[in-house]
This record gives structure tokens, C-alpha cells and sequence, in this order.
């Protein structure tokens, strides 16, 4: 099975993203953050990063605030780490795939509770 160039870009991009969250970013807003996937165009010039975040709204909304500001210093870091001719622009999103599936999770269980 051949995978695309971005695919396998896009997995490289994902795995420096969260290293440099995890040992670089020193930005107190960042709260427990996981990233659960990444959409890169064909070109390579627009990244999707999706990001889960653990805690309430306050929590998330910091951490997204927090995420957007250091895009610029992501950015620089990739292009240093990786040599690539093109460093996408990097968008994160809020991924509320979790708690989706916790919820529905919980539904269940409680209806299965009733019978």
C-alpha cells in the first residue's frame, strides 16, 4: 500500500509538534494537551492540527490561545528540525472528539442501567 508524501510528512509534523510542546513550550496557559491528528494538504502549505485538552473551558480556551501564539515559534522550530523546502502554516483546532464519545459512552450506560 503507497501512502502520499503529505501523509507521511504529516506524521513527522505531528510527532515534533507535540516534542516541542511537551520539552520547549514553557507557557504556563498550556494546560494537559494531546494531539489527536493532523490534516495536511497535498502541498503542503496548510496544516490542521487537532488538539484535545483536558479540563474545563477556561482550560481550553487558554491552551488554544496559548497554542496560536507560539504557531510562529512551531513554525521557525520545524523548519530548523526538519529541512523542509515548505513549513505549512499550522492552524490548531479544538478536538471534541473525546468528549463526544464519552458522552455517548455514558448515554449508553445509563440506559443500560434502566433495563
Amino acid at each position: 500500500m503507497r501512502f502520499k508524501r503529505s501523509d507521511r510528512v504529516g506524521g513527522v509534523i505531528l510527532e515534533e509538534i507535540s516534542r516541542m510542546i511537551m520539552r520547549e513550550l514553557k507557557d504556563p496557559r498550556i494546560g494537559f494537551t494531546t494531539l489527536t491528528r493532523i490534516e495536511l494538504s497535498d502541498d503542503i502549505r496548510n496544516a490542521k492540527v487537532f488538539v484535545s485538552v483536558m479540563g474545563g473551558e477556561t482550560e481550553k480556551k487558554n491552551t488554544m490561545k496559548a497554542l496560536e501564539s507560539a504557531s510562529g515559534f512551531i513554525k521557525r522550530e520545524l523548519w530548523k528540525n526538519l529541512r523542509l523546502k515548505n513549513i505549512p502554516d499550522i492552524i490548531f483546532k479544538l478536538d471534541t472528539s473525546m468528549e463526544h464519545s464519552e458522552k455517548i459512552s455514558r448515554l449508553l450506560n445509563e440506559l443500560k442501567k434502566q433495563d
